[in-house]
């Protein structure tokens, strides 16, 4: 009878213990699941960072571009409505 109960404690142990090994091993596969997702989106934001950089730095050139034919033509202007007075 003794080795009945031991064997019944022997096979709740075996399970229990690659119930709590599988759980383990779960939680593993998340926690390398959930790092790959926080480098992929780290990365992300990096890549869209550097796309918005370079797309100001494109703005303050075309910006510049533009107050400078504008700056020229008013000069434009104001010689011709000097030479008409």
């Amino acid at each position: 009878m003794i080795e009945i109960y031991a064997a019944i404690i022997g096979a709740c142990i075996g399970v229990g213990g690659t119930g709590a090994a599988m759980a383990l091993s779960g939680f593993n596969a998340r926690a390398n699941s959930s790092r790959e997702a926080v480098i992929e989106l780290t990365a992300a934001v990096k890549s869209i960072s550097t796309k918005l950089e370079e797309l100001h730095i494109d703005m303050r050139t075309d910006r510049a571009a533009i107050y400078g034919r504008l700056d020229e033509h008013g000069n434009r202007l104001t010689r011709l409505e000097a030479s008409q007075d």
